[in-house]
């Protein structure tokens, strides 16, 4: 198997188990006091809308990984790819009615005067983001399969981290490493794990203050051992999981 091609598969691989174990633990541990550290990453202590997010992290690893296995049996290694750096604005421009403009919206037309965009071109459709985290939308196998072949495998790694609750304190040094190399080495953004993971961590305050009573549990930074009580495992390591147990499973107080 192709060297890069394997150690990227290895990472999907654990992403995938953590994935389905925590799908399996999430909700007998949602009463839990730590269940908090979690949550906020998550964004939310609604457990539908967790483990919903959940189920396509595991949907987007699967597909992945089925992506990775076609091109092993080819025996076709994965390509670097790096995030661009985006050129600076142009500067400013002055029409000719004497109103000023960007350089962006003036183009290379002479005069000042964007050129007109063709009929039926990308310009009149709005963009999508390619992973938005506050959709909850599922999308189909074969939706999946598309999107895996079409995008950097980095992105995928990040929207299955995002998905799948993945951070670096709930990892291992050494397999955040591992998931830090495939995010760098082929195109994934850690600009947007950061701004994903802060905006999250917003809704979640904004749903602590409205119960201010509650959730008293130092939720910042969480120590391995209250990771281990909350997963059962550092990601990356051999999990230890205790059975789920009889508890019922209910909302926070």
């Amino acid at each position: 198997m192709p060297e890069r091609l394997a150690a990227l598969l290895h990472v999907v691989r654990v992403l995938l188990g953590h994935g389905r174990r925590l799908a399996e633990t999430v909700p007998h541990r949602v009463a839990d006091l730590e269940f908090a550290a979690l949550a906020v990453v998550c964004g939310t202590y609604t457990l539908p809308t967790i483990l919903a997010r959940l189920q396509r992290g595991i949907l987007r690893a699967m597909a992945l990984e089925r992506y990775l296995l076609s091109r092993a049996a080819k025996g076709r290694e994965i390509g670097f790819v790096y995030q661009r750096e985006r050129p600076p604005a142009k500067p400013p421009v002055e029409a000719p009615n004497g109103e000023p403009t960007s350089g962006e919206a003036a183009g290379e037309a002479p005069g000042g005067r964007a050129e007109p965009a063709e009929p039926g071109g990308d310009e009149r459709m709005p963009k999508r983001p390619a992973f938005d985290p506050d959709d909850l939308r599922i999308p189909t196998p074969e939706e999946l399969d598309a999107e895996v072949r079409r995008r950097p495998l980095g992105r995928t790694i990040l929207s299955i981290c995002m998905d799948l609750a993945v951070i670096p304190s709930f990892c291992t040094g050494h397999f955040w490493n591992q998931i830090s190399d495939s995010l760098m080495n082929y195109g994934g953004s850690f600009t947007t794990l950061f701004k994903i993971r802060e905006h999250r961590e917003t809704s979640f305050q904004k749903e602590r203050d409205r119960k201010p009573d509650t959730w008293s549990f130092a939720w910042r930074h969480p120590e391995p051992e209250t990771v281990r009580r909350v997963l059962g495992y550092m990601i990356g390591e051999a999990p230890i999981l205790d059975p789920p147990g009889p508890r019922l499973a209910t909302a926070p107080p």
